[in-house]
Parts: structure tokens; C-alpha cells; sequence
């Protein structure tokens, strides 16, 4: 147990973490609510990850942040697994609990937050765009909030239907795996539609493949990239009058969850999209 004297310490561990915006804007908020705290970013290799762990184990770490590409090799070096962390099968998280490292998973958690703003999530049929981590995440969270549907779309097929058939074993909500060809034409009576794909972090300007036609003015549409914030898609989407979320916000509401589960402090969200948005030069 750290003694109370201290500095609690949090880092996040990543292989390349160069351009990382987290530590710049959590140490603001540590800075608002005059937190002792130290945030810091920490260059880890995949062969050294072990060691990594070892060493936030024996230095007391009070927890922090799994990036690229640790996300699944960290599972086993930690004592244990949230169940959304489990499931998902990544953790972007880590917690101290007494002497042991719990993984948590908070990707989804943005998302749920954010909509939770507009709208409650019960009920809604949902199209969800693409089968990976993020995807998972987000089709727990809203599985979990007692969503009527979800259609989940994927390249592979295979994957869509292995978190579709997750979603109705465990939470018992109608899932359909679709495969996505050409441009994704939307179902119609979509309540929410959900990019967890890749498309647009390395190119800002990439278009994800869809059909818009379909989209009604009262359909929700989330894009949980982040920077960007203000994607092709979502630009589209305000064009037709639907209400949107962006990726920017609902990184900002995961990582308060992880700041909070931290220290128990709930952060100043202002201050968090201040510095991030500082740092991004947005």
C-alpha cells in the first residue's frame, strides 16, 4: 500500500505514444482540482510490456492507460479482468485495488455518455459499423443499456457474427451480423448509427463507405473517431439535420471515467476539452 506522502502517480504505456494529447490534458485537470497527482507518458515496447507492469507494480502506480498496442497482451499480466474488459477481450485501463491491477475497458463508456445526452438508448435499433475493439466496446455499453437491436456490419463477416452472437447470448437483444460490400446502404428506422471503424484516423478526409439515402433527419449518428472530431460523416449527417456526436467528446467522457476510478474525483469536463483542444490546436 503507498503511503499517503506520496506523489500517486498514474502513465499511460505505449508503444510510440508520441503526439499522445492524454497526459497534457489530465495533468490540467489534476492542476483544476489542485491533485498532487503526476501523469506520465511512457514508451513501451511489446517485449517489454511484462516488465512494464512489474515495474508499475513495484512502484506503487495508482493505475493508468494500456495504448497501441497493448491492449490485449496486458490482460494476463493483471490480476484481474472487469467484465467488460473481459468480454470486450482489451483493456484500456488499469487500476489499483489495494496490491492488485485490475483492467477496465472505458472505450464504450464515452459513447453511452454522450448519448445519454440526447437520448435514452433503451429501445434503439442501432447499425454499428465495424467488429474490432472499439466496436465491441461500444456494442457492450449500449447491449447493457437495454438497446432493442443492433446490426452489426464488419469487412470479415466472421467477426461481425462473433460479437453478434455474444450480444445475444449475454445480454439477449436481437443481433445481426451483415457483411460490408461497397457503399453500406442504412436500414431503415435506424434510431443510432455507430462508426467504430479506423477510417478517418489517418486520413481526415476519408470518407466511410455508406449509403446515405436512407438516413432520417431523427437518426443519431456517432462517430467515435477523435481527431477529427467534426468527420466527413458526421458533416454529412448535420447536412440532414440529424444530431451527431463526435469522437472528441466521447474520448473526453471515457478518460473522466478512468480520472474518476482513479482519484474519486469527477473531473471539470471544460477544462479536459480546453487542454486537449490546446494541444490538437483545434
Amino acid at each position: 500500500m503507498s503511503s499517503a506522502a506520496v506523489q500517486p502517480i498514474v502513465a499511460l504505456l505505449s508503444d510510440l505514444p508520441g503526439g499522445n494529447p492524454t497526459q497534457y490534458m489530465i495533468e490540467k485537470a489534476f492542476e483544476h482540482h489542485q491533485l498532487d497527482w503526476r501523469y506520465l507518458t511512457v514508451e513501451v515496447r511489446p517485449d517489454d510490456l511484462a516488465d512494464a507492469v512489474r515495474g508499475m507494480r513495484a512502484m506503487g502506480f495508482r493505475g493508468g492507460h494500456c495504448g497501441h498496442p497493448h491492449k490485449k497482451a496486458v490482460l494476463p499480466l493483471l490480476d484481474r479482468l472487469s467484465d467488460t474488459a473481459e468480454t470486450i477481450g482489451a483493456a484500456n485501463v488499469i487500476l489499483r485495488e489495494d496490491d492488485q491491477l485490475l483492467g477496465e475497458n472505458t472505450e464504450g463508456k464515452g459513447l453511452l455518455a454522450m448519448l445519454k445526452t440526447l437520448a435514452d438508448p433503451a429501445g434503439m435499433r442501432i447499425v454499428l459499423l465495424g467488429a474490432g475493439k472499439a466496436g465491441r466496446a461500444a456494442a457492450l455499453e449500449l447491449a447493457q443499456a437495454a438497446a432493442a437491436e443492433i446490426t452489426v456490419v464488419n469487412r470479415t463477416v466472421h467477426r461481425a457474427g462473433q460479437l453478434a452472437e455474444v450480444l445475444s447470448e449475454k445480454f439477449q437483444i436481437a443481433a445481426t451480423p451483415l457483411p460490408w460490400q461497397d457503399d453500406f446502404a442504412l436500414p431503415a428506422e435506424t434510431d443510432l448509427l455507430v462508426n467504430a471503424t479506423s477510417i478517418g484516423r489517418n486520413d481526415p478526409q476519408a470518407a466511410v463507405p455508406l449509403s446515405l439515402d436512407g438516413l432520417e433527419s431523427r437518426t443519431i449518428v456517432a462517430d467515435m473517431t477523435p481527431d477529427p472530431p467534426q468527420t466527413p460523416l458526421l458533416r454529412q449527417a448535420a447536412d440532414r439535420g440529424c444530431q451527431t456526436l463526435d469522437g472528441l467528446s466521447m474520448y473526453i467522457e471515457q478518460t473522466a471515467v478512468a480520472f474518476q476510478r482513479w482519484t474519486t474525483v469527477d473531473p471539470d469536463r471544460h477544462v479536459m476539452r480546453e487542454a486537449i483542444e490546446e494541444f490538437l490546436e483545434l
